[in-house]
């Protein structure tokens, strides 16, 4: 008889998780975004939230909820009821974070739920207007003479300028000093005025500087052409051979929302950045729109933790 009734409750338990998943959501869904309002983070979950919400059926509004760079954010999403209705929104700080930080709140693959991947953006090797070095080859040679004199300066310690710069050094084999700022818009600031040598900032960020001729761009860090500066070689085109960093953009949520609530935030978000209107506005700001299945958001981060970790630790990269 207890095995009957158990068996019944675990019966009837599946149907209600079943019954829930189909009529998900009920109210508005959460999305925060671990970064204050304006960086890049941001800009990708207002260009979906609002056809995000709409595909679901509910609205859905973002909470940014900034500090520990993205960590504060991520784990507050990773401590929320698994119920579909708070979801996050992360860079690729969430694949490099676990090196930088000691003592993390959540372990990354265990308490979060990838829903998919949603976008990806390129940053641009920049330099001062007035640094002698027109092209990438120039400037590594100018890097190689002056070992340790060259400056770049990032969008603080473990940021993606941070991140970028590094393996740009490490693969390039050259010493250029790390200057740190509050925030990319510093950065780029006191390289547009000469304080630092060069930075990688976000190439949106950049592109109306570049074209003004305040900044010379020098190369994109993907692995192809971006249409926002089509005349800008790749950096491995112009001169260093196998270097390649995006940064990109996904969605998750608690590691035991239940996978039909998972399914459904996965198709509602593949239309949405199937659409050609989020993929124009995207493509202006940047973005290039990069819908997956769940396993394969889950796939990329578990690829991507080790190959930060091994950066962190052979060049002693610190968040500080």
């Amino acid at each position: 008889m207890h095995r009957r009734t158990l068996l019944t409750s675990l019966v009837l338990a599946a149907l209600c998780g079943t019954a829930g998943a189909q009529d998900y959501p009920e109210r508005a869904v959460k999305l925060v975004v671990p970064y204050a309002p304006g960086g890049s983070a941001d800009i990708v979950a207002r260009l979906i939230a609002d056809e995000w919400g709409k595909a679901l059926g509910k609205s859905m509004f973002i909470e940014n909820k900034a500090g520990a760079g993205g960590n504060l954010g991520v784990d507050a999403v990773a401590k929320s009821p698994a119920d579909g209705y708070t979801v996050g929104l992360q860079t690729v700080s969430l694949a490099i974070n676990p090196s930088l930080t000691p003592r993390m709140p959540y372990d990354t693959l265990k308490d979060l739920a990838p829903i998919g991947m949603i976008a990806a953006s390129q940053h641009v090797l920049v330099v001062n207007s007035n640094l002698p070095a027109k092209d990438l080859k120039e400037l590594l040679a100018l890097a190689r003479s002056k070992p340790g004199k060259l400056t770049y300066g990032s969008a603080g310690g473990g940021s993606t300028f941070h991140m970028s710069a590094e393996l740009f050094k490490a693969q390039a084999g050259v010493a250029i000093v790390h200057i740190p700022y509050r925030g990319g818009g510093p950065a780029l600031t006191d390289t547009i005025a000469g304080q630092v040598d060069m930075s990688f900032p976000v190439l949106s960020a950049a592109q109306g500087h570049v074209q003004a001729g305040k900044l010379r761009a020098l190369g994109v860090t993907g692995t192809r052409r971006s249409p926002l500066l089509p005349g800008v070689p790749t950096i491995a085109e112009a001169g260093l051979p196998g270097y390649a960093f995006e940064t990109w953009f996904i969605a998750f949520a608690p590691a035991a929302t239940p996978k039909p609530v998972i399914d459904k935030l996965n198709a509602t978000l593949g239309t949405v950045l199937q659409s050609a209107a989020v993929k124009e506005r995207m493509a202006r700001e940047g973005f290039e729109a990069t819908p997956s299945t769940a396993a394969a958001a889950r796939a990329r981060l578990e690829s991507e933790m080790p190959k930060w970790a091994r950066l962190v630790k052979d060049r002693g990269i610190t968040a500080e």
